[in-house]
């Protein structure tokens, strides 16, 4: 790839477009004004858009550029994997700073390509500009479902299990590492991994829509308490967490063994699992369990769904905990 001074925007556009798949007739992809994209019959359109701010969402010392391409995806992926929908087109946009390395972009443009592919989703337009602070990425991603199969936070029922899927707390604790500057196994270490390259449960989540075990879910970015919340909000009800039923993983329980305090807010409002937490009937526990387990990936039940309008999380011993902050917020 040439230097991004000598491309140009336009050339960088062109570079870009030939790096993914395009739409095919009668549907038209970059190169034009706007995108003409049309979702399968009966199936309506799920939209979502996440913008990723260098210094505040990422850092470039922290691990290779290929890794910040694919979590830009993925993170859109997770949002569209809560909704069970299947995902169809993204738009990138991208501010670079003047002088910005084109061996960044590049290897950026690799791991985004390969989640892509991964996903059978098509790039389907974006923008590029200057910035004068830090690389700024914006991605818009679009999937399509049937009206009645799509998962929303408003369904959750009072008497309703509250599930999570995966491991929670890995990707906090990873970024505690990497503010630290303790790289412990490198980008390989699994912690880190969770941080850099989050996995987004597309596959279960689809299940779940599809089987119509599941009331209402949500993916875990913000932290699983502020999560849970908005589902809570959403619709009209409360939710007891059991911290001694969260699953974690055997190297955040190695990691934390030698503090004197077990890490409970890395792992409740730490954010970043992009696990899905989702609700539903206590008599669906055999079949979601069979459905998870096709997937390949663990489900564990953490609570249950309650009138109180409030989120509690509840200590082994039956006491309530209380972190100083539910999720994160960025004001």
């Amino acid at each position: 790839m040439k230097g991004l001074a000598e491309l140009g925007e336009f050339g960088l556009i062109d570079h870009i477009r030939a790096r993914f798949p395009q739409p095919t007739a009668p549907e038209l992809g970059i190169g034009d004004d706007a995108a003409l994209l049309s979702p399968s019959a009966g199936r309506q359109v799920v939209v979502s858009t996440d913008l990723l701010a260098e210094g505040v969402h990422f850092d470039l010392g922290f691990g290779p550029a290929r890794l910040l391409g694919r979590k830009s995806l993925a993170v859109n992926l997770s949002d569209l994997a809560s909704m069970g929908a299947i995902p169809r087109w993204f738009f990138l946009s991208l501010a670079i700073p003047s002088g910005f390395s084109s061996e960044i972009i590049e290897g950026f443009l690799d791991g985004l390509a390969e989640l892509a592919c991964e996903h059978n989703c098509i790039l389907a337009g974006g923008d590029t500009c200057g910035s004068k602070g830090g690389l700024t990425v914006s991605v818009t991603i679009m999937g399509e479902q049937r009206p009645e199969l799509i998962l929303k936070r408003s369904g959750a029922q009072p008497g309703d299990d509250i599930w999570v899927s995966g491991s929670l707390g890995d990707a906090a604790l990873g970024l505690q590492l990497l503010m630290e500057g303790t790289r412990l196994g490198g980008v390989h270490d699994p912690l880190l991994l969770r941080q850099l390259n989050p996995t987004p449960r597309c596959e279960l989540g689809l299940k779940l829509a599809e089987a119509g075990l599941v009331n209402a879910m949500i993916d875990i970015s913000d932290g699983l308490l502020a999560d849970l919340g908005h589902i809570c909000e959403q619709s009209v009800c409360g939710a007891e967490v059991l911290l001694g039923q969260l699953p974690l993983s055997p190297t955040l329980h190695s990691c934390s063994s030698t503090q004197s305090v077990f890490p409970w807010p890395l792992v409740i409002s730490g954010g970043e699992d992009y696990e899905l937490c989702f609700t539903a009937p206590a008599d669906n526990r055999a079949a979601i369990r069979q459905l998870a387990k096709t997937a390949g990936i663990q489900v564990t039940v953490i609570g249950k769904v309650t009138n109180s309008r409030q989120v509690h999380a509840i200590l082994s011993d039956g006491t309530h905990f209380q972190p100083s902050a539910s999720g994160y917020t960025h004001f």
